[in-house]
């Protein structure tokens, strides 16, 4: 946790490395992934956008005044998808992380990012915090579902494509 009492990426990575990593390579198969933000009249805004990974922290860098951008600066909540990839396979699963994102606006901080990661400036920058993060895959006929909350250790549910109701692992 940080000294604000919400979690961090790195709180989340100490807490589930074995789910953490499998998020991490999952967003790591492609630079472009699928964000998900509020409009003002609360309607959803779907975006491309590239997730970070870096010094502990996932970040979510914007251009300037980017709809998806004032949407988080009016309104945090935030969902992110990584891309699925070409065709049915999913490349090991989809990932997906919902949380709020904390824009970042101290200049010492925007250009010691912007500089180690080559972002164009002026950008707008946010930290991730994660509230809830889902690995969705196929198993045999089976599919799972991981979903992990602050708090809470990692629950995964599978179903098979029939009437029968999910089961939960161990």
């Amino acid at each position: 946790m940080s000294d604000t009492g919400t979690l961090t990426w790195a709180a989340f990575e100490a807490a589930e490395p074995a789910l953490a990593a499998t998020v991490r390579e999952r967003f790591g198969q492609y630079t472009h992934h699928a964000l998900a933000t509020l409009r003002k009249d609360g309607s959803p805004r779907l975006s491309g956008i590239e997730a970070d990974f870096r010094d502990g922290e996932l970040w979510l860098g914007m251009m300037p005044n980017s709809r998806k951008a004032l949407d988080l600066r009016r309104d945090p909540r935030f969902s992110l998808l990584a891309n699925p990839g070409a065709g049915t396979g999913m490349g090991g699963g989809d990932v997906r992380i919902s949380g709020r994102a904390v824009e970042v606006t101290d200049p010492a901080e925007v250009a010691r990012y912007a500089e180690e990661a080559g972002a164009p400036v002026p950008f707008h920058l946010f930290r991730v915090e994660p509230a809830e993060v889902v690995r969705t895959w196929v198993e045999g006929d089976e599919i799972c579902f991981t979903t992990w909350r602050p708090g809470r250790a990692p629950r995964t549910l599978r179903r098979g494509n029939d009437d029968a109701p999910p089961r939960e692992d161990g």
